[in-house]
């Protein structure tokens, strides 16, 4: 690994130096994430809603803010500036006219490629100075971690 120093924590970080790491990382992630999406034109979430629609074109904005993990305002700016953008169309569903079902326009399904590309350069970078082993340990961490923050009223588990 190269220099795996961790940045020196602020005082009053000094009692949630993981949570601290996690906010570094993802800061960082993230504004790496936007950086490769600006490329495409994209605002970060907009291609999370656009992978979701490759998997399923034709899904209600409900389904595709249950998936996200956006909340609903944030769906609605973001699918509004796709469609204004012409990645996507938004039309009235025909067994509730007040559901709106999404569907790809051309451009839409033409960043396919792109997106997976970019996410494939991203996890490239972010693994490089990691083995194998380390990124399987640090995933399933990950996605603990983050089912804990989600489900933070569940009793913690008893080791």
């Amino acid at each position: 690994m190269s220099d795996a120093t961790p940045p020196e924590l602020p005082a009053t970080a000094s009692q949630g130096p993981l949570s601290y790491a996690i906010f570094q990382l993802a800061r960082a992630h993230r504004g790496l994430a936007a950086a490769m999406l600006r490329a495409m034109n994209l605002h970060p979430g907009q291609e999370l809603l656009l992978m979701r629609l490759f998997d399923r074109d034709g899904q209600t904005q409900a389904e595709l803010l249950e998936h996200v993990g956006l909340d609903h305002s944030t769906v609605s700016k973001a699918l509004r500036r796709m469609q204004e953008a012409g990645l996507l169309t938004r039309t009235p569903a025909p067994h509730d006219r007040r559901a709106m079902v999404v569907h790809l326009t051309d451009a839409g399904r033409a960043l396919r490629q792109p997106i997976a590309d970019m996410w494939r350069d991203l996890e490239e970078i972010s693994v490089r100075d990691l083995t194998a082993d380390q990124v399987a340990v640090f995933t399933e961490c990950a996605h603990l971690v983050e089912r804990s923050v989600r489900e933070r009223d569940r009793p913690a588990s008893a080791e």
